[in-house]
């Protein structure tokens, strides 16, 4: 049998890569159109790259990464060089382990050329104390509304000014029912990104005390007051008088809007990855404030996902690693990766290499995208709180009783509050 060697290159993923190419794994759990955006940016940087190439592994979800993930710290798998993970609200934490190199340190050795990052005051979910950068902010998100702009002209309500505050909201959902005759006015993905976490910062307040986890993570608790109290009583209302439809704390309500049959839709930046090929035409506005509790409303917190460096491995693979962050951070990647999933612009530069025509196809987009790089009140930096991610399970649980009218609204929060300020304050 003839043995057919290639010498110069291989076939990796349909890329030519050259034999002398240094490999890295980066592992994910990215979904629908979202993880295709990212699977054709590595096929790319994998046909241009010279010395570096990238072995993609996606996992269903992020609990199968995390999982993964700890094998391979304990040796029981191959160690990949880069993990996406989601926001724990615990960065440090993630930092301080081992097996975790920040980002600012191979920075340091392997410098960005001209990155000047989009958000640098308010990523607070990828930075230390000192502010410095511990993982790479590629899936940066925040809580949006969008609105069906053929639906607003059904119901007779002007596509360009969308609703600012809560009240203008209701106004415009009765229309959408009563004359655009919508059977779901309003649909509500990640409620507790949207309905809790980010109603404070929106509305000028803490969502913990004190100052939000930022300098002191001890005796933390949760801000639930009368600000709360009103929301929480409209979402009810508005669920027993059929303008709030759907409620989940997935991405259910987005495919709901993607379908045309929601007309208004709060969720995540993210869900544009979904929204975009789906053929409605939508808006884009921030998510609605309190004119009770605040003159002019804040920015939500930043969170999402981000990719980070496991250490432990050869100065070669941290190198190729630098490479392929920095394929990632040139103006004109960043800016097709936002403009196609709804992440927020990683850069500076990738905001101004957007097309012009992608923000004219989404009224309100540049407007809100400009908006979150100019603004930076105190409240917006985003929250530290040790074991979130199971407190957060509990808060949504306590939400959920109330949206179903299962409990009073307030009773409902102050009794997932306790055992939710018990986990993040002693971890049980």
């Amino acid at each position: 049998m003839r043995n057919l060697i290639a010498t110069s290159a291989v076939m990796i993923g349909g890329a030519v890569i050259p034999v002398h190419a240094v490999e890295i794994e980066v592992w994910h759990s990215l979904t629908g159109p979202n993880r295709t955006a990212f699977e054709a940016l590595v096929s790319d940087f994998n046909k241009q790259a010279k010395g570096a190439s990238v072995d993609l592994t996606r996992f269903s979800s992020q609990q199968d990464l995390v999982e993964a993930a700890q094998k391979a710290i304990k040796g029981d798998r191959k160690k990949p060089d880069l993990v996406q993970l989601h926001d724990t609200h615990a960065p440090e934490v993630i930092a301080q382990h081992k097996e975790v190199l920040p980002l600012y340190r191979l920075l340091s050795k392997y410098p960005i050329k001209d990155a000047s990052w989009f958000l640098e005051k308010t990523t607070s979910f990828v930075r230390d104390s000192k502010g410095r950068l511990l993982a790479f902010p590629f899936m940066a998100e925040v809580p949006v509304m969008f609105y069906n702009t053929d639906a607003y002209r059904s119901a007779g309500l002007d596509i360009n000014k969308p609703a600012d505050t809560w009240a203008d909201l209701q106004h415009h959902l009765l229309e959408l029912r009563n004359v655009g005759n919508y059977q779901c006015p309003y649909a509500s993905a990640q409620q507790v990104n949207v309905h809790l976490e980010n109603l404070a910062p929106v509305n000028g307040e803490l969502y913990l005390k004190p100052d939000n986890g930022l300098t002191n993570a001890k005796n933390l608790s949760f801000n639930f007051g009368t600000l709360y109290m009103r929301h929480l009583s409209l979402m009810v209302s508005w669920k027993k008088t059929d303008l709030l439809i759907m409620s989940t704390d997935d991405s259910e309500p987005d495919r709901a809007f993607a379908e045309g049959r929601c007309a208004v839709l709060t969720t995540t930046s993210s869900a544009l990855g979904t929204l975009r090929p789906s053929g409605v035409r939508f808006g884009v506005a921030p998510v609605p404030y309190y004119p009770q509790e605040t003159k002019t409303p804040g920015a939500p917190f930043v969170g999402g996902g981000a990719l980070w460096l496991l250490s432990g491995q050869s100065a070669d693979r941290n190198k190729a690693s630098a490479e392929f962050l920095a394929f990632l951070a040139t103006p004109v990647i960043a800016a097709r990766w936002h403009q196609q999933t709804g992440f927020l612009p990683l850069t500076d530069a990738a905001f101004r290499a957007s097309d012009v025509a992608f923000y004219d196809r989404a009224p309100g987009a540049r407007e809100f995208i400009e908006k979150m790089h100019k603004t930076h009140n105190k409240d917006s930096r985003g929250f530290r709180a040790p074991h979130y991610p199971r407190a957060r399970a509990i808060l949504n649980t306590g939400f959920n009783r109330a949206i179903n009218d299962e409990a009073p609204p307030m009773s409902a929060l102050q009794e997932a509050k306790a055992p939710a300020e018990r986990m993040i304050n002693t971890g049980k």
